[in-house]
């Protein structure tokens, strides 16, 4: 990933999509808080930046970035969730003398082959151009000692500035390639997230180079999922040196494209509620996503629950917006125009004793999640919604005078299960108008 200072990921495109995780303005006095929300769970105490995991058999290999464990530091644990074991340096020759230099080895990217070995890729430092390069190196075992092979790195468009971020990803035809990135913000140059077929074994190229999506911004990290219906490309934005950092997604309905950029980012420090700062550099495995994090300094691992709603992805604990108006009303209804409301629609006149509100959301697991309201309260008095979930009461929430058209937000407790769930906002006491949830 890119080490230095950049400009933050720009030009997000509409996404038709229920779904969209958000980034929240700082809390009020006027928003209720509530702690139900289960967030990303912190599983490597110590700097273990841009990883990249493997389940092989029962366990759970962990590798990153160079630090002082090394040039690929791992880790290992039984379970996706812990306890985590660092176990040393994979790579401990360094990236290949033949063409590289120690000292900025990053983003490694590990890979069982079919012949039992494992293929590791990493970027290195381009010895003869100071740029970065993406290598390969092989082990039959996934703490290695992991071999560089060639004299020449794998991919090192030098006219681009360099590679870095490389990634595999076996289609469900078993056809196999590497994601890249061409770092074109080290020369000032447009960036793009690129696939490139491989050989069964990822260490040599057998295609040429398909373009994916493109900025002049920051883009990096790839991740790519094939759904049922669509691909799904993850990446970060942003600086990764703060908070700022991010991951969002695009999806297509084929590798040559169209991509449809998300909406809104999928995880952000602001849509995690500061849990977890800079939430980049992910890797999305069957039901879980790890990502880092930055803690006094270094980056963290962390381990969150994945979901699929239709083919898009849901992590818990990061905020999902849902337009209230787009739900179903019951003896209310959308009212348009409403200043300063998100996409300026509200369900509003909820005022008799069978109104009512619902939407439909998704929850990876099964258990608590933070329901947050966007309201307006002109009143002048405390007003509150009866809160029924899957027809089960889950008591109310209750919404502090705020003035109409002065949104603010207000959260209760809820217990979900795994997959769809309905909520129901009933009639309770005094009046006020639903502008959107956020599922936490």
């Amino acid at each position: 990933m890119r080490r230095r200072l950049l400009t933050a990921l720009a030009g997000f495109t509409a996404l038709a999509a229920a779904l969209s995780p958000v980034s929240t303005a700082p809390a009020t006095a006027a928003e209720q808080k509530s702690t139900a929300a289960v967030f990303p769970a912190p599983v490597i105490n110590e700097d273990f930046p841009d990883p990249d995991v493997v389940q092989v058999g029962s366990t759970w290999y962990a590798y990153s970035t160079n630090n002082g464990r090394g040039h690929v530091p791992t880790a290992s644990a039984p379970s996706a969730n812990g306890p985590w074991t660092i176990r040393g340096d994979a790579m401990p020759g360094g990236p290949s003398a033949a063409w590289a230099q120690s000292g900025r080895t990053w983003a490694p990217d590990v890979h069982p082959n079919p012949d039992g070995s494992f293929t590791l890729t990493y970027t290195a430092w381009h010895k003869s151009s100071g740029r970065q390069c993406i290598g390969a190196a092989t082990a039959s075992s996934p703490l290695g000692p992991f071999t560089p092979v060639g004299s020449q790195p794998l991919i090192c468009p030098l006219n681009l500035g360099g590679a870095i971020d490389a990634n595999t990803f076996v289609a469900n035809d078993g056809t196999r390639y590497l994601l890249w990135k061409n770092d074109g913000n080290a020369i000032g140059v447009n960036s793009t997230l690129w696939l490139t077929r491989t050989t069964n074994n990822g260490t040599a190229l057998t295609g040429g180079n398909t373009a994916l999506i493109s900025s002049g911004g920051v883009i990096e990290a790839p991740d790519l999922v094939q759904r049922g219906s669509q691909f799904v490309l993850f990446y970060s934005g942003g600086s990764y040196t703060g908070c700022e950092y991010l991951t969002s997604y695009a999806v297509a309905p084929t590798l040559n494209g169209p991509w449809t950029t998300a909406y809104r980012p999928l995880m952000t420090s602001a849509s995690f509620d500061n849990h977890v700062c800079g939430p980049g550099g992910a890797d999305f495995v069957n039901d879980k996503v790890f990502l880092h994090g930055w803690v006094n300094g270094a980056r963290h691992l962390y381990v969150a629950d994945l979901g699929w709603a239709g083919d898009f992805p849901v992590v818990r604990g990061s905020r999902v917006r849902t337009e209230a108006e787009r739900g179903t009303l019951n003896n209310c209804r959308v009212r348009t125009g409403a200043a300063g409301a998100s996409q300026g629609a509200v369900a509003a006149y909820i005022d008799f004793a069978d109104s009512w509100v619902e939407n439909t959301f998704y929850a990876p697991r099964a258990g608590s999640y933070t329901l947050w309201v966007g309201y307006a309260n002109g009143t002048g008095s405390t007003a509150s919604h009866g809160v029924v979930v899957n027809g089960n009461s889950q008591g109310s929430v209750s919404y502090p005078a705020t003035g109409w058209d002065n949104w603010r937000q207000s959260s209760v407790g809820v217990t979900l299960n795994a997959g769809w769930n309905t909520i129901r906002l009933t009639k309770g006491n005094s009046y006020a108008e639903v502008d959107y949830f956020e599922l936490q």
